[in-house]
């Protein structure tokens, strides 16, 4: 049985034959960048070195949005062995893929190109499992996936904690708010198979967006394919084979009262090779209120459920998520 899922099929239906289209919106030749990179083993070094590294988290959130972290805690083999069972995941039959029985999780876990895609500059090439952490426990017939994932989520829940209250320190609010409201139960791990496309130029492998958390933290393998926008400008991320990256979502923006920034940033479609990632999404319940911690706030408060399902609203009637400007004062 054939694992692809039928992108091409799917998007030639809806948009046309898109090998002959010539226009396009995306603009894919851009320059390469390192992200600022912070190694987190000065956190257990001497003040001097604590504080500094401390300042560099700070200034590349609120500067970038995104940094690279290496000296993370997270183990080579642990990250390795994630990224061969997932390659088994993915390899399943399509048909399997789309049962949420393969995993023993609920509907929707499985998820594949961008089905409320009004425009083809909206279609995501891609393929990805969802998977919150509270049901982890349940992959009984992936053992090894299910002990991995676990490992992983508890180091990367670990990481993100720690880096929330440095953030919210620097801003002298308290940083319990995180350990109360972002508990296992709301996170999840989201793994992402961006299969090689023939039309790379002219779709992306996940579009343009911000993430809807407080924190994300990203393993990528080498094949590279991460782009942000910083300053107006498209930048494609070089792959760092040692480091993790971190990126700021929309509700610590908005919680920092726009200090911290949620950057927009896509993945764009290799033509030959495949590209396999996985991340870790720090969220709250969806009850959690948030808030921004000083004022004048140029954000109102709002729930988490309410962002969601504004997002999603937005989504399925222009086919693009328009994010925190919806909550703005």
């Amino acid at each position: 049985m054939e694992s692809e899922p039928p992108f091409g099929e799917f998007v030639n239906s809806v948009f046309g034959n898109i090998v002959e289209q010539e226009e396009t919106e995306a603009k894919f030749d851009v320059d390469e960048c390192e992200l600022p990179l912070i190694d987190l083993g000065h956190l257990n070094l001497g003040n001097l070195e604590h504080e500094e590294c401390k300042r560099k988290i700070c200034e590349a959130s609120t500067e970038w949005g995104f940094f690279q972290i290496v000296n993370h805690g997270v183990s080579k083999e642990i990250l390795s062995r994630i990224h061969r069972e997932q390659v088994e995941l993915f390899r399943q039959p399509f048909q399997i893929k789309t049962n949420e029985k393969l995993l023993n999780l609920s509907s929707g876990c499985y998820r594949w190109g961008t089905q409320t895609a009004i425009t083809q500059k909206q279609f995501a090439w891609s393929e990805a499992f969802h998977i919150p952490l509270s049901t982890i426990f349940q992959l009984s017939e992936f053992e090894g996936l299910r002990s991995s994932l676990q490992e992983f989520a508890i180091k990367a829940s670990d990481l993100a904690q720690q880096i929330a209250k440095i953030l919210a320190e620097n801003l002298g609010c308290k940083s319990t708010f995180f350990f109360k409201n972002c508990l296992p139960s709301s996170c999840y791990i989201r793994m992402n198979r961006y299969p090689a496309c023939p039309v790379s130029s002219k779709v992306f492998g996940l579009i343009p967006h911000t993430d809807s958390d407080f924190l994300t933290v990203l393993h990528q393998d080498q094949v590279g394919g991460l782009q942000l926008l910083k300053d107006g400008k498209w930048i494609r991320v070089k792959p760092n084979p040692d480091a993790l990256v971190i990126n700021i979502g929309d509700l610590f923006q908005a919680w920092s009262n726009g200090v911290y920034k949620s950057l927009e940033h896509r993945v764009v479609a290799n033509h030959e090779i495949e590209r396999f990632s996985f991340a870790y999404f720090l969220c709250p319940s969806h009850d959690t209120v948030i808030q921004s911690c000083c004022e004048p706030s140029i954000y109102r408060k709002f729930s988490f459920r309410e962002y969601r399902q504004q997002v999603e609203e937005d989504v399925k009637t222009t086919g693009d998520k328009v994010g925190l400007s919806r909550f703005r004062r």
